[in-house]
Formats: structure tokens, C-alpha cells, sequence
């Protein structure tokens, strides 16, 4: 039976670029969205690059929900092999320091922190049993190098970050990995960085200048990254770009 990897957070940008990546290499791909429209997007995309793929319906800000989440892919797929964990909240964004506050970072805390911790906790016990398995979590640049005006939901970020290399550290013996991708930079396709580049568009109109620069990765990129990871499982952290 080929492998599944269940991309939890698919979207536009990263989410159907791994999707696609692993894809190419005989995994059969399931994919949780909260938008079914979305996910029949996705999948016929998928589909007609010859890749098997469904889309399930979920709130990742209901870590509550995972073990049934987890038991509609298995029962649809049969088996678990690899998550990508990496919603992105279009709602949520980085704030200074000085200007966040304990609703925020609850706000932020079940997607970011405790739906992940979950997912692992359900898919654990298949993993051990059959000795292999590998979760892949992508967080922020900030998660790892906090910077002045960019903190808000950073501090999660970084929790998570904390967890993940206690994770690889206790399961790597067993076969199973845990490895993050931290993004400094928007990513292209996705629907975040559509909707901040419009707004940037059209605030520069406005002021009759040029849109500010900032760095943009290509998902495909990202999703290639991922694959070498997973593959070689020779390091639990990559930072993109490089530093």
C-alpha cells in the first residue's frame, strides 16, 4: 500500500506544493482545509497531475476534533505516514511586543500550539507500532529569532518550536522524525500573501509609491526543502531563507 501524507492547513501557496512534492513520489495525499471549495480546488489540481488525493473539512482551532479528523483520513486511506502541519490564520497577524496581549496569544493558542501537539498524540501510536513516520511542522523566522515590531503570535510559534526538537529528540530511536521548516519571507500562491500584496498594491497607489520589498519564497522551493528533510532526516530545523 503506497504512503499517505495528510497536509493539515492546505492551501494556494506551501500546503498543495507539498502536496504535489511528495506526490510525485507515490504518496497518496489528504488534505484538511476548513473551506470545501478550497479542497475540491486542490484535489482536482492534484488529480490532474495524475496524484490521488481527498480533502477533508476541519477547524484546527478545535484540537478537541483531531482523533475523529485523524480516524476520517485512516478510514479513507487505510494509513498515516507524514504530516505537514502549517495553517496560516489570514486574521491573525504579527504585532510588537509591547502591543500583545493575552487574547491574542489565546486566540492563536489552539491552532499554533495545541492542535499540533494533538495530531502527534493520534497518529503516535500507528507510528511506533510500525517503526517509521515523520511530522513536519512549519512555523516563522520569528519563532526562532525574535525580532522588535514582529512578535504577536511569534511566542507560540516558539513553543511549538520547543516541542517539536523534544519530540525528535525522544522518537528519532524509534524511526520517527519530527523536523520544522521556519519561513522568513511571504510565500508566494498562497492566499496571505495575495491579500497582503493587494493591500500593499493598493496603499501604494494611494500614495503614489512604490509597494515596500520584502522577501518572497517560491513553495515549490519550500516544498522541495521539505522533501530533503524528510528524506535524509539529517537535521530537525531548516531556516529559509538561509542565514
Amino acid at each position: 500500500m503506497s504512503k499517505v501524507i495528510a497536509v493539515l492547513g492546505a492551501g494556494t501557496g506551501l500546503g498543495v506544493s507539498v502536496a504535489r512534492r511528495f506526490g510525485r513520489e507515490g504518496f497518496r495525499v489528504a488534505l484538511v482545509a476548513r473551506r470545501r471549495e478550497r479542497l475540491d480546488a486542490l484535489v482536482e489540481q492534484l488529480a490532474a497531475d495524475g496524484i490521488e488525493a481527498a480533502g477533508f473539512t476541519a477547524d484546527l482551532s478545535r484540537p478537541a476534533d483531531v482523533p475523529a479528523l485523524i480516524a476520517r483520513i485512516r478510514e479513507r486511506f487505510g494509513r498515516i505516514d507524514v504530516i505537514e502541519y502549517g495553517p496560516v490564520s489570514t486574521e491573525l497577524s504579527l504585532t510588537p511586543a509591547a502591543q500583545t496581549d493575552a487574547a491574542l496569544l489565546e486566540k492563536g493558542l489552539p491552532v499554533f500550539l495545541l492542535t499540533p501537539v494533538e495530531v502527534v498524540r493520534a497518529v503516535l501510536p500507528e507510528w511506533t507500532d510500525r517503526g517509521d513516520g515523520a511530522f513536519l511542522l512549519t512555523t516563522g523566522a520569528t519563532a526562532v529569532h525574535p525580532m522588535p515590531g514582529l512578535s504577536g503570535l511569534a511566542p507560540l510559534g516558539a513553543a511549538a518550536r520547543n516541542y517539536l526538537y523534544s519530540l525528535h529528540g525522544e522518537l528519532a530511536d524509534a524511526g520517527i522524525y519530527a523536523g520544522t521548516l521556519s519561513v522568513g519571507a511571504g510565500i508566494a500562491r498562497s492566499e496571505l500573501y495575495t491579500r497582503l500584496t493587494q493591500t500593499e498594491s493598493t496603499q501604494s497607489a494611494d500614495a503614489a509609491k512604490p509597494a515596500p520589498e520584502f522577501p518572497v519564497a517560491d513553495p515549490d522551493d519550500l516544498a522541495e526543502q521539505y522533501w530533503d528533510m524528510y528524506t535524509k532526516r539529517d537535521r530537525i530545523e531548516q531556516l529559509h531563507p538561509r542565514p
